[in-house]
């Protein structure tokens, strides 16, 4: 009996599995050393991976990085984009430079024309005139006949009737105190000219002629810049 169940498991053992003789073929090892590769139907479900082969990766691959920007690009863009905003600034600069230039230019030009120069001044003393009139005639006597019209309710009987005694005072007084009287009337007048001749100085400067005819001629400048330009 011993030797029957020997031979039995003899003639067993070298029958082996197809199956597993297929897995152990050295082209099973090969591909499971490049990877899963998937079957023709694992291919026909799924269509972009078969298109694409080249993204079937091992599991132990690593992603490639990505490419990063040149920071020697990044600086010569960023010195591009200086060098323009530096001209773009420098533009108006120089055109504002040249509109002066030219204003003196023709400043200098036209300051040597004698009718130019009997017409500066003219308006310079038409002006001065003009301006101390209004300080020193108008507007004293206005404030002196307004100030008691205003304290008398803009009756005008009754500011005769409280100035008449002022004024036979004054008539009846001796010559020292009709002089101070005068004097503080002087005062007061002189005082309201100046401040008023102060602020109409400032508030309407003098316009000269030759500023005139230099804004006229950088005006005709600016336009013929303009088409030029376009």
């Amino acid at each position: 009996m011993s030797t029957d169940n020997s031979n039995e498991t003899a003639s067993i053992n070298p029958i082996k599995n197809p199956e597993q003789d297929a897995a152990d073929s050295p082209e099973n090892e090969a591909e499971a050393s490049l990877g899963h590769v998937d079957s023709p139907d694992e291919q026909a479900n799924n269509p972009e991976q078969a298109s694409n082969p080249e993204k079937v990766s091992s599991p132990g691959e690593e992603k490639s990085p990505e490419p990063k920007d040149n920071p020697l690009q990044v600086k010569e863009d960023a010195s591009d984009q200086s060098t323009t905003d530096s001209k773009e600034q420098e533009s108006p600069r120089v055109e504002i430079e040249a509109y002066w230039v030219e204003r003196k230019r023709y400043l200098q030009v036209i300051r040597k024309i004698p009718e130019l120069k009997r017409r500066y001044v003219k308006a310079i003393l038409i002006y001065l005139l003009r301006r101390f009139l209004w300080s020193f005639t108008f507007f004293p006597v206005f404030i002196a006949f307004w100030v008691p019209l205003v304290l008398n309710r803009f009756n005008p009987v009754a500011m005769v009737q409280n100035l008449l005694p002022s004024l036979q005072a004054f008539v009846e007084a001796n010559p020292q105190s009709q002089a101070a009287t005068i004097e503080t009337l002087f005062i007061a007048w002189f005082s309201i000219g100046f401040t008023f001749a102060v602020f109409d100085f400032i508030l309407t400067p003098f316009k000269s002629p030759y500023e005139y005819e230099a804004d006229v001629h950088m005006r005709s400048w600016e336009e013929l810049h303009l088409r030029n330009k376009i």
